[in-house]
């Protein structure tokens, strides 16, 4: 799959996209990287350390999030890709649901929409994404976590959101499913789905896994944010074995360090 002007090797290889939020009140770093130039030295510290992808988010997608209109996101997220597109090579990734906010960050030359409503929140977004012609990511949610049979409810659920995707006409190479650990799910549906990531393979995508810091780590280690790195680790190992092609984290080094020393054992298998 080619991304912005890097080709990567989806069968062989897992990418590490490294976390921007552009954001006060993300439920990790909210506030931290929101100045340009806080946004410029932490997308610089994360190609160092071995991001393939940077994702940029201007809203806050945790639990409780405020709702930004499209005009506050746009003032958000524009100026922040434009300036990362003139200092560094790298492909650039939007993490946004909102068709206008798309079309803006498409102008201002982002390689890949992130989209956590798997094309089901705004209805224009997936034709947007067609005539761009760029990849997307789209992820599984839903409003509640009320599933007959979750992992079958899952796919089912998925399942919508790739023909969304084919009737608007996104190509089928261009299309990376995640299954949106932390969202619309329980405890116990988040431990299950990163344990049955294989059962994802079935549509023949690549898979981007996303558990950075997030609740289940907390929950299951009892540790705030700041501190749940080594449960990410964990996670971002099992996604590797599990086919995974792409993690998001905010802990790109360690991340990265993890999974070459799981493919290197891999190898040897």
């Amino acid at each position: 799959m080619k991304i912005g002007n890097r080709e990567f090797d989806l069968a062989n290889e897992t990418y590490v996209m490294g976390i921007l939020n552009i954001t006060p009140d993300s439920f990790s770093d909210g506030g931290k990287y929101n100045s340009l130039d806080n946004a410029l030295f932490h997308t610089e510290e994360m190609i160092k350390d071995g991001a393939a992808i940077i994702d940029v988010g201007g809203e806050s997608t945790r639990p409780g999030y405020t709702l930004l209109s499209e005009e506050e996101e746009i003032q958000r997220v524009v100026p922040v890709i434009e300036a990362i597109k003139s200092r560094f090579n790298i492909p650039i990734s939007l993490d946004t649901y909102k068709s206008k906010v798309a079309s803006a960050g498409i102008l201002a030359g982002v390689d890949l929409i992130n989209d956590i409503w798997g094309l089901k929140y705004d209805g224009e977004l997936a034709e947007v994404i067609a005539k761009s012609e760029l990849p997307c990511c789209l992820m599984h949610n839903r409003k509640d976590a009320d599933y007959t049979n979750f992992m079958e409810d899952v796919l089912m659920d998925l399942s919508e959101t790739v023909k969304i995707a084919q009737k608007a006409g996104i190509d089928n190479t261009k299309i990376i499913l995640d299954p949106g650990v932390g969202f619309g799910k329980t405890y116990e549906n988040n431990l299950e789905i990163i344990n049955k990531l294989e059962e994802l393979h079935s549509f023949g995508y690549p898979l981007l896994l996303g558990t950075s810091r997030k609740s289940v780590i907390g929950l299951t280690l009892d540790l705030p944010a700041d501190e749940r790195v080594e449960g990410t680790l964990v996670t971002t190992v099992f996604g590797v074995l599990k086919g995974c092609s792409f993690v998001r984290v905010h802990d790109v080094k360690e991340n990265v360090r993890a999974i070459q020393m799981t493919r290197a054992i891999m190898r040897k298998m």
